[in-house]
């Protein structure tokens, strides 16, 4: 645990080992800003596909999607519920720089959530390409977030929390977890929108999986 610790609370970017005769290129204030904006707005884009086209995609946005669908409770709100658990924890384990970049990141989803129905309206939208679409946005949002040591709570953190520890991608523990969410909603969904809800959480994951690894990205001078 002392060593996720800190790499979450160093400048170094969570995923490339440190190599010999290699120096990490620091991430700048403004560039943390910049792409934790954007990385949320990816997100809050990509969830909106989703609830739209009436899926669900893995994790604890999944499980506020499967809260909207069923009671017609807004993703925004529930997705900010859901997570409050896992700020505690992040503040116990990983520290308070964590667990406030966290709040930050979860907050500022919720929000924009909560305001891209008055921005963006689709007339028509179908479910394949919402499925891919929604999880190729999911999927680039948190690569962003992890890149700049910020995660959206809830199965994000153990995801990060394995591959730092034991060396299992980030993707592949999130993969595990998602599924686990959809086999839950199988029973609230039809059976193509099953079906698209698993290639969308696939096309996320696959995402996080060849991009965000621990033996990639880092140049040897």
């Amino acid at each position: 645990m002392r060593n996720v610790v800190n790499v979450l609370r160093s400048r170094i970017p969570i995923g490339p080992k440190k190599m010999k005769g290699v120096s990490p290129i620091q991430h700048s204030f403004h560039e943390d800003v910049a792409a934790i904006l954007l990385g949320t707005s990816f997100v809050a884009l990509g969830t909106k596909m989703f609830a739209d086209a009436h899926l669900v995609t893995g994790g604890v946005a999944g499980v506020a999607l499967l809260l909207q669908h069923s009671w017609a409770i807004p993703f925004w709100a529930a997705f900010f519920a859901v997570n409050l658990p896992f700020y505690l924890l992040a503040w116990k384990r990983l520290g308070p720089a964590v667990a406030l970049r966290t709040l930050l990141a979860v907050s500022l989803v919720s929000v924009l959530a909560g305001a891209i129905h008055s921005w963006i309206e689709f007339s028509h939208l179908d479910t394949g390409f919402a499925a891919i679409a929604g999880g190729g946005l999911c999927g680039v949002g948190l690569l962003i977030l992890f890149r700049h040591r910020t995660g959206l709570g809830g199965f994000n953190l153990l995801s990060m929390y394995l591959q730092d520890t034991v060396g299992i991608r980030a993707g592949y523990v999130q993969m595990t977890l998602d599924l686990a969410v959809l086999a839950g909603a199988f029973l609230q969904l039809g059976s193509g929108e099953f079906l698209l809800s698993v290639i969308g959480a696939v096309v996320l994951n696959q995402i996080l999986a060849m991009n965000h690894r621990s033996d990639r990205y880092v140049v040897a001078r």
